[in-house]
């Protein structure tokens, strides 16, 4: 199995990271429906999606923290 590039937030624009957090919240919200109704084959594609939701929204909150800009989902 190849391993998965790691994407480097630090480098993306706060509209860019709504963005991502958005398509990915969808994108767990149709895996998780269609596990429901069929197994998915690889159910950790789940668990790698929340992680990366997780890992934008940490991103943001550092950002709005450190008063850099401010962030409104």
């Amino acid at each position: 199995m190849a391993k998965k590039v790691k994407i480097d937030f630090k480098d993306l624009s706060v509209e860019d990271l709504l963005e991502k957090q958005s398509e990915d919240s969808l994108r767990l919200q149709k895996l998780r429906f269609n596990h429901a109704v069929s197994p998915l084959e690889n159910t950790n594609v789940l668990k790698q999606l929340r992680r990366e939701i997780a890992r934008v929204k940490t991103e943001l909150r550092a950002r709005e923290l450190s008063g850099g800009s401010q962030v409104t989902a």
